[in-house]
């Protein structure tokens, strides 16, 4: 008889019993503690955190902060290794009757980091507040303070790494009352120095793999709230951004570059690009990808984005392929709905609610581009001539914008392979078409674009699309749509009531030439609301569910 099956699961039982065994707790308090302690316990915890440098943390080793208390310095932690079954867990504990759910507290003023986490796996961080208003002289080095900060500097793989219900609020560089200037904003990022939420950096031959930030807070900041810096070879991947909220940075709510599979799901990120302090940046899309492959962005909310360019709700920059935004409530922000740049292959807009976006006009309160509701651009960097986007699949869409507003349009006659179907464009204002001004108007080529399904969409009116616009609907539709309430800010305002012309959707086909289509499929099983889509997909993105 055969007993290997049976024993080998033991020993790795037995194995991860053994690691959890040796597991030990430390516990931080930042006034009762004391360093000479063993920080065993509650009644004996440790003061600083240079002991966690002396701790040598194992597998399944707790680390707690006394929650409601303030500690002031950075938590860092450096070429740390827990195991996937047992990784090392940091988090509050509650003590001296703090309230249940009440967070540790690391004010940052001064330093440059809250937490900082260097070539360490299988770490989880829960539970945790973080503060840094600005700094505590003039003279202090570094480039930016973060509130957390993952950083690969090594050859080794960091994976595993959980950020969990953290609350980071209040990081600026600088004291209150400097003055930027106007290039500062033009910049494609800024040049200087800035407050950041959440950071990933993967340097050089670094790998930053299985990350997740989930369930937490970023507010106040002077630029990006999430942002994940990768290479060009896309060295952070399988990252999960889940149920965030991102409010009032001052720049990009999230933004990703040098990733690949990245989930972006259930996130609510509102007023990115904030100028509500001089210290912030004041530009910043909701989300923005550059050079990230297979990215899917779902079930978010991206709303009252404000700036001089860029700013729209979520957009792709240059250099990606297989972006997908879908399921997104997009609302009242200033740059746009959907924007694609160049050199990007196989990226869709579909199934997403957008209400007022594009309402910026360039030339007014310093803005250097159009607004613009759809925005097919070629741009990919000043130095190369613009290529593209190839592939773009827009479909699926409900578009309203009010009628005091001008909706524009732009399509870079360079860009092959457009479909653009089963969409509602109630427009109730007048609609233009722009040149797509990223950093300078487009030139003026002549040449044809090759490879476009335009057709089966819904407007208001004749003339909610421009007449002269290169590309025509081939089979437009025109009427009311019959929304519960249009201009309404809830999705549930955007369900349809005229069941005559919103079921008279068409399925989705590849491209010609295109060989790929999009990840998951072109015809999704579902619709905004969850519905389940039975047959021909209708118009826009709820389907009509009554008889």
């Amino acid at each position: 008889m055969n007993h290997s099956k049976s024993i080998l699961p033991l020993f790795f039982l037995l194995l991860i019993l053994a690691f959890s065994a040796e597991a030990r707790d430390y516990y931080f308090h930042p006034e009762k503690g004391n360093d000479q302690t063993d920080g065993s316990s509650i009644s004996s915890p440790f003061k600083s955190f240079h002991k966690l440098q002396e701790l040598k943390l194992k597998p399944g080793d707790r680390v707690f902060l006394a929650a409601g208390e303030v500690f002031y310095e950075t938590l860092y932690i450096r070429n740390v290794q827990g195991s996937s079954q047992n990784p090392i867990t940091i988090s509050s504990y509650q003590y001296n009757g703090s309230t249940p759910g009440t967070k540790a507290v690391i004010d940052a003023k001064g330093l440059l980091n809250g937490i900082l986490l260097v070539n360490s796996s299988h770490v989880h961080i829960n539970n945790i507040s973080i503060k840094a208003e600005g700094p505590t002289d003039e003279n202090e080095e570094g480039e930016m303070r973060v509130g957390v900060l993952l950083l690969g500097n090594g050859i080794e793989k960091i994976e595993n790494i959980v950020l969990d219900n953290i609350q980071i609020k209040d990081v600026f560089y600088e004291k209150p009352g400097i003055s930027r200037s106007e290039a500062e904003v033009r910049s494609a990022n800024g040049t200087q120095k800035y407050g950041w939420g959440i950071r990933l950096i993967a340097k050089d031959d670094s790998e930053i793999e299985q990350v997740t930030i989930k369930n937490s807070s970023i507010e106040n900041v002077s630029h990006t709230g999430i942002k994940l810096t990768g290479t060009q070879r896309q060295n952070i991947r399988n990252v999960k951004i889940y149920d965030n909220t991102v409010f009032r940075t001052g720049g990009p709510g999230i933004q990703m570059s040098g990733v690949k599979f990245v989930h972006v799901k259930g996130n609510k990120v509102s007023y990115s690009g904030s100028t509500d302090d001089s210290r912030k940046w004041g530009r910043g899309s909701g989300l923005w990808t550059w050079s990230a492959s297979h990215v899917m962005i779902e079930h978010n909310n991206f709303t009252h984005a404000n700036g001089p360019g860029d700013s729209a709700g979520a957009h792709i920059d240059y250099n990606c392929d297989n972006v997908i935004l879908q399921y997104n409530f997009s609302a009242e922000n200033a740059g746009g709905f959907c924007e694609i740049l160049g050199n990007n292959y196989n990226c869709a807009y579909r199934y997403n609610i957008s209400v007022n976006d594009g309402h910026r006009v360039k030339g007014e309160n310093g803005a250097f581009q159009e607004g613009k509701i759809f925005w097919l651009s070629g741009y990919q960097g000043g130095q190369k001539p613009r290529k593209g986007p190839i592939n773009s699949y827009f479909y699926n869409n409900t578009i309203y914008v009010k009628a005091d507003q001008v909706s524009k349009i732009a399509i870079d006659n360079r860009s092959k392979g457009i479909l653009i179907a089963n969409n509602i464009f109630h427009i109730e204002g007048p609609v233009e078409m722009v040149a797509g001004d990223q950093y300078k108007p487009d030139d003026g080529y002549t040449g044809t674009m090759e490879r476009v399904f335009f057709e089966n969409n819904l407007y208001l009116n004749t003339a909610n699309w421009p007449n002269e616009a290169m590309i025509q609907d081939q089979n437009p539709l025109i009427g009311k749509a019959a929304f519960i309430n249009p201009g309404g800010q809830n999705p549930k305002d955007y369900i349809p009531q005229n069941k005559d012309l919103v079921k008279r959707g068409i399925h989705i086909p590849f491209l010609p030439k295109d060989d790929f289509g999009l990840p998951q499929g072109m015809n999704p099983e579902v619709d905004f609301m969850g519905n389940p889509i039975n047959g021909k997909p209708g118009m826009g993105a709820i389907i009509y569910v009554g008889n």
